[in-house]
């Protein structure tokens, strides 16, 4: 397993991640921001078509998806042995005679990390003692966020102080949708002092913020307040991660990044539970960042069940039949 100083260098660049920092708010950079909708939905809808991923290159790509999940349980009826049973798919993800047949049982896959609710940080953290697979959080009133500003920094501090090392933190879709971006990048620089070392993906909730040109302007500000991940949805919305979504958001940590040097990373979450919708997800990566970005350090899935398809394919690619869902469990 990486130690903590290999997990914050890229496995492709060989150089180290410094987290962004920030930038002033500029509200000149937020008001240009322009979106072609019927442009963004005529690329989007390629994604899938533009690439034939087929046989032992699909079962690599598809092994590449596992090292970049959040593998999550954010229901009410969470326990701490779910959420340890949880963490034990996360330190092996796949069956190992899968692996033994795929020829990478010694690659020490495991996911990216495992996301809960602050009750369970302790649980989680003790379970993957050692692994170095980050627990995170969600935080600030998750899902709605519809709670003070205050209750929101005492919820990140105290997730922060109960271990986790990624901090999830929704946005007030209020200020989106009455153009307060100003207020919302004060709030956002906010959670972030508050997430302290704890690395921050802000959660935009995209279905809710009405237009495209709202989800590319609250990415903007997101990462101008020091983001270090942009995130689609709490997967608790009636309208999740998308592809038109998810290129809007890509291409503002693209044109971010040329702006300012600063890696930012992006999660699609909420929806995504088959194995060939993954595969899209990281064409979008490759295509519109390149494979800088095709790493857990700046992508991942925030998901449940898409581990347990994946592991059905790549056992369908090895015996060339399908497998009940039985015997592939999450958690």
């Amino acid at each position: 397993m990486a130690s903590a100083t290999e997990q914050n260098v890229h496995p492709i660049t060989r150089r180290p991640i410094e987290r962004n920092p920030g930038m002033p708010y500029t509200s000149e950079l937020v008001e240009q921001v322009r979106v072609n909708r019927s442009a963004v939905e005529r690329r989007a809808a390629t994604i899938g078509k533009r690439r034939s991923i087929k046989k032992s290159h699909q079962a690599a790509w598809l092994l590449k998806a596992v090292s970049c999940i959040d593998l999550t349980t954010l229901a009410g009826d969470d326990t701490d042995g779910k959420v340890r049973r949880l963490c034990e798919k996360a330190r092996r993800p796949i069956r190992k005679d899968i692996l033994e047949g795929l020829g990478v049982a010694d690659l020490g896959l495991t996911t990216g990390a495992v996301c809960v609710y602050h009750n369970f940080i302790e649980t989680a953290v003790r379970a993957l003692e050692g692994t170095g697979i980050p627990v995170a959080a969600v935080s600030t009133g998750f899902p709605a966020g519809q709670i003070p500003h205050e209750l929101k920094l005492a919820q990140v501090r105290a997730s922060v102080k109960a271990g986790a090392e990624e901090i999830d933190i929704v946005i007030s879709r209020s200020k989106v949708l009455t153009g307060d971006w100003e207020g919302l990048y004060r709030e956002v620089s906010d959670f972030r002092e508050a997430c302290g070392d704890a690395h921050m993906k802000a959660i935009l909730a995209t279905g809710e913020l009405a237009t495209l040109r709202n989800v590319a302007k609250a990415s903007w500000v997101c990462m101008m307040a020091g983001s270090d991940f942009i995130k689609t949805s709490t997967g608790k919305e009636s309208v999740n991660a998308t592809l038109p979504f998810s290129l809007v958001m890509v291409r503002a940590i693209r044109d971010f990044y040329d702006l300012t040097g600063h890696y930012v990373g992006y999660k699609p979450a909420g929806g995504i539970s088959k194995a060939k919708e993954s595969l899209d997800y990281l064409v979008l990566i490759k295509e519109e960042l390149g494979r800088a970005w095709l790493s857990p350090q700046l992508f991942r899935f925030g998901a449940s069940s898409l581990l347990a398809d994946i592991e059905r394919q790549l056992e369908h690619f090895l015996t060339g039949s399908y497998s009940a869902d039985y015997r592939h469990p999450v958690g």
